[in-house]
């Protein structure tokens, strides 16, 4: 979660003038890390995962499921068990954790543990098959030191935290926080380092108000219509913004929720790569940002929240309302009619508007690929334009500079007084600062100074799944589907407006089912999507310096140098051409107080040398290409037909996935491994298999004590949490929900 500092945190009030002096230095501490590391490459491809869990609770005479706020000293005994037993304890020398214990790490919920492998993976087929084993004994070793009424769970969102006809805590604490200021949240469920209730302090400082998050109410058969929510203490008089709610904070038909913990108290499951070079990492990212909105729709997870059933499927708008720090102003929206609410919420100068959230989608795509054509950026992009002019005049290409300088439109919320100078050829705990916060689908991560880590890119917007063989083979599909890109020089450009669409498409309930999702129709470079894919003599020249390219097993090595990325020539043409680095400025632009607004076709010319293009094979521009407009380059398709194909017009990314694996020499129990994880994801996608989503949903409606008025009880919720418990123990089926051979698979691993 961000970045973890030691020492006084600033009040927003002190922290508030800071802002600029953060941005500024910043930004030069990036520019000394550019400046050494820009050009490194070689890097090998490692990658690794984050889990988050649960943990709960279980009082079985009260029938009562409740988190546990034991976060800090369950981790003091999982980090005194890693230092002081790892000679002793047999599970920590398992081959699936690699001699590499694995760690736990805080997260803004009390009630919450992270996980990490103890080491990167490496993206070999037999690397790949122990990253189900390593999760699984993440979840024994966290299960072990806990006590015995308490489980750890990978569950996306509590369905009961903030209710208040019942504790959903253990110990309970009333909502009376100074932090939150919530009306349903304790601050005793925040994590006790200064960063966090700072964190949510200040976010609703400068936001003039708490955050408003409205999530609409599932109608069931005896759900009041209008409604209206009983549960909110409308009438409570403790802070100034307890009348909020009344005053329209609170939507009809919507289950409101008011403080950072809603959002930030979900979990997730999130995948980060090493990349060869900043090149490969900008190609990566650009390619998996359209894929990011599809991963969350197919790992749906959290259909409840505050006791009820809601109408969506997915946590993003929630996380992204619960850190929403923009005043009215920004969001252009009029002020609630409260006293001291006002335009420039906790500013004290007028605004611009900004049209996302800090969490958000990805706002501009980031490569220099000639395939990244300007009319794919097509959303308004406010930037900071002096960051952005300094960041060209530096040497720093148009299209990073842009990405940079729009995430430094953004304060820095937290502040520690011992940390406000530093030394910037060092140090990038200010830039840090910005980055860390800035949440979206994607992110691109520099290397840290003087380390022997690389550029990297977190796919982020998976929700984590009940089991650890769900985890893994979205965590592996994702994986493999970055070695397809790479190795076949894939193209999923299309405009970040059609991705922003999929990604509310993408939330809505059952989704993958109900509706369709834009995705280009021409994946492959030339006009060869209905043949079998070869591998890209490109991508063996990179790897093996030019000359013959190798065999299809050294084309496969996932763990390779390859210099593909800073290479566009399409599969088959065996040719290598270089990015060239300088881009034109746009001329039509807007902008208030240093802050510049792209006027949402990408800002750059496509006649300008080193402008996107579209490739032919030979270098040139291809007149057929040039002819096609962006609009009839990507079509809705339904979630079966993106990952599983639709015949001879679409392979599906499943069929990319698996045409990559056919380019490698692979032993057959490997395959099989793989076989499982793939034919997971295509049964989700076809709904053979229902998301968590759907089987929550399903559950709840089903159980006997639910009375179809979307209210989800203390008994209800308990009863589930066990059921998902033996579920993922594989002590019990779940047909539609999980592959028929799960549970003896599970229960013979346990042997």
């Amino acid at each position: 979660m961000g970045l973890l500092s030691l020492g006084t945190p600033l009040d927003w009030p002190q922290a508030r003038p800071l802002a600029s002096h953060v941005r500024e230095h910043g930004i030069t501490q990036f520019l000394h890390l550019w400046n050494k590391i820009k050009d490194r490459r070689g890097d090998k491809l490692l990658w690794g995962d984050e889990i988050e869990y649960m943990v709960i609770t279980l009082d079985d005479q009260q029938r009562s499921a409740k988190l546990s706020l034991r976060q800090e000293e369950i981790l003091k005994v999982l980090s005194q068990s890693s230092s002081e037993h790892a000679d002793h304890d047999p599970d920590r020398h398992h081959p699936d954790l690699a001699g590499h214990p694995p760690t736990f790490h805080p997260e803004f919920g009390r009630f919450m543990l992270e996980s990490t492998p103890g080491s990167p993976y490496g993206a070999s087929p037999n690397e790949l098959k122990r990253v189900e084993g390593n999760m699984r004994l993440r979840r024994k070793i966290a299960r072990s030191h806990l006590r015995p009424d308490e489980l750890p769970i990978t569950l996306t969102s509590f369905p009961r935290l903030g209710v208040n006809d019942a504790p959903f805590t253990e110990p309970h604490f009333e909502p009376r926080g100074e932090a939150s200021r919530s009306m349903f949240l304790p601050d005793q469920i925040i994590n006790p380092h200064a960063r966090f209730p700072t964190l949510a302090a200040n976010i609703r400082k400068r936001r003039g108000s708490k955050v408003a998050i409205n999530v609409p109410i599932f109608k069931d058969e005896r759900t009041p219509s209008p409604f209206i929510d009983p549960s909110v203490p409308w009438d409570r008089d403790l802070f100034p913004e307890d009348g909020e709610a009344k005053a329209g904070a609170a939507l009809q038909d919507h289950i409101y929720m008011d403080a950072m913990g809603f959002g930030m108290g979900c979990c997730c499951l999130q995948v980060t790569f090493q990349a060869c070079s900043v090149q490969e990492a900008r190609t990566v990212y650009d390619q998996l940002t359209p894929v990011a909105p599809i991963m969350l729709a197919l790992t749906a997870a959290s259909p409840a929240y505050r006791g009820y059933l809601s109408d969506v499927d997915c946590r993003w708008n929630v996380i992204s309302g619960a850190v929403d720090d923009r005043t009215p102003e920004e969001r252009g929206e009029k002020p609630l009619d409260l006293a001291g609410h006002t335009p420039s919420g906790g500013l004290d100068h007028a605004s611009r508007r900004v049209p996302k959230s800090r969490y958000d989608s990805v706002d501009s795509y980031l490569s220099l690929d000639p395939a990244n054509r300007k009319e794919y950026n097509d959303n308004p992009l406010p930037v900071n334009e002096a960051i952005r002019e300094r960041l060209m005049s530096e040497g720093v290409d148009k299209v990073l500079a842009d990405h940079l300088s729009h995430l430094f439109i953004r304060d820095p919320i937290v502040i520690f007084s011992e940390m406000i100078d530093q030394d910037d050829e060092s140090s990038t705990d200010h830039f840090e600062n910005i980055q860390s916060t800035n949440w979206q689908t994607m992110r691109f991560k520099p290397p840290p100074p003087g380390g022997a880590i690389g550029w990297r890119v977190e796919f982020r917007s998976m929700e984590v799944q009940i089991t650890d063989f769900e985890n893994a083979a979205f965590s592996v599909f994702i994986v493999l589907l970055t070695r397809a890109i790479l190795s076949f020089g894939l193209n999923f450009y299309m405009p970040i407006s059609k991705v922003d669409e999929n990604m509310k498409r993408a939330q809505e309930r059952d989704s993958v089912g109900r509706q369709k999702f834009h995705f280009r129709k021409e994946v492959f470079r030339k006009r060869n999507r209905h043949r079998v894919l070869s591998r890209n003599p490109s991508f063996d020249a990179g790897r093996n310096g030019g000359g013959e390219a190798g065999s299809g097993a050294e084309v496969a090595a996932l763990g390779s140098d390859s210099g593909l990325l800073d290479r566009h020539s399409p599969p088959s043409s065996g040719r290598a051409t270089p990015i060239r680095n300088h881009l034109h400025h746009h001329p039509s632009s807007s902008s208030l107080n240093g802050t510049k607004i792209l006027n949402g076709k990408g800002g750059r010319s496509s006649s300008t040398p080193g402008s996107p293009r579209a490739w032919n094979g030979s270098g040139t521009l291809s007149p057929h290409q040039l002819q096609v407009p962006v609009e009839e380059e990507y079509e809705e398709m339904s979630m079966d037909e993106i990952i599983n194909g639709k015949g001879d017009e679409f392979p599906g990314l499943l069929g990319l996935v698996r045409n990559y694996l056919d380019s490698l020499n692979i032993d057959v129990e490997t395959r099989c491994t793989m076989g499982l994880y793939l034919d997971l994801v295509g049964s989700r996608a076809n709904g053979s298999l229902m998301t968590t989503a759907t089987w929550i949903r399903n559950y709840v409606r089903s159980h006997p004590e639910y009375n179809f008025d979307s209210v989800i009880s203390q008994g209800i919720n308990y009863d589930m949490i066990k059921k998902l418990d033996l579920i993922e123990r594989g002590l019990e089926e779940a047909p539609g929900f999980l592959p028929s051979i799960y549970a003896k698979r599970r229960r013979d691993e346990d042997r």
